[in-house]
C-alpha cells in the first residue's frame, strides 16, 4: 500500500520562498505519477501541478513560472518548490499519486489523472 508524508509546511511572509516534500513508501514510485493539490478553507481542493513516471510535468494557470514540481526517484520524494507566495495560497498542500502503470499523461490530461493516493497534507500559511 502506497504511503505519502507530506512535510515543509509552515508560516511565510507573501512574496517568500517555501519547498514543500513528500515521502513515498509501499511501492515504487518510478512506476507513478505524483501531484501536488491545495485546499484553501471552505473550498475545494485544486490541483497545483503533476509530475509524471518519466519527468514530464504540468502546472495549473495560477502557479506557472512561480512552482516547480520535481521528483527523485532514488529517494522516493517529490518536491513542489514555491516561490512568491501570494497570501490567497494559504492552504493545506496534499500529495498525491496516481494508481502507477507509468501512464503518460499529456498536458492538463495530469489533472484528471486517477489520484489514488493521499498524503495527510501540510499547512502553508501567508501572511500579507
Amino acid at each position: 500500500q502506497v504511503q505519502l508524508v507530506e512535510s515543509g509546511g509552515g508560516l511565510v511572509q507573501g512574496g517568500c520562498s517555501l519547498r514543500l516534500s513528500c515521502a513515498f513508501s509501499g511501492r515504487t514510485i518510478n512506476d507513478h505519477a505524483m501531484g501536488w493539490f491545495l485546499q484553501a478553507p471552505g473550498k475545494d481542493r485544486d490541483f497545483v501541478a503533476g509530475i509524471i513516471w518519466s519527468g514530464g510535468t504540468y502546472y495549473e494557470y495560477f502557479v506557472k513560472g512561480r512552482f516547480t514540481i520535481s521528483r527523485d526517484n532514488a529517494k522516493n520524494t517529490a518536491d513542489l518548490q514555491m516561490n512568491s507566495l501570494q497570501a490567497d495560497e494559504t492552504a493545506v498542500y496534499y500529495c498525491a499519486a496516481d494508481g502507477g502503470g507509468r501512464v503518460n499523461y499529456y498536458a492538463d490530461s495530469l489533472r484528471g489523472a486517477n489520484w489514488g493516493f493521499w498524503g495527510q497534507g501540510t499547512q502553508v500559511t501567508v501572511s500579507s
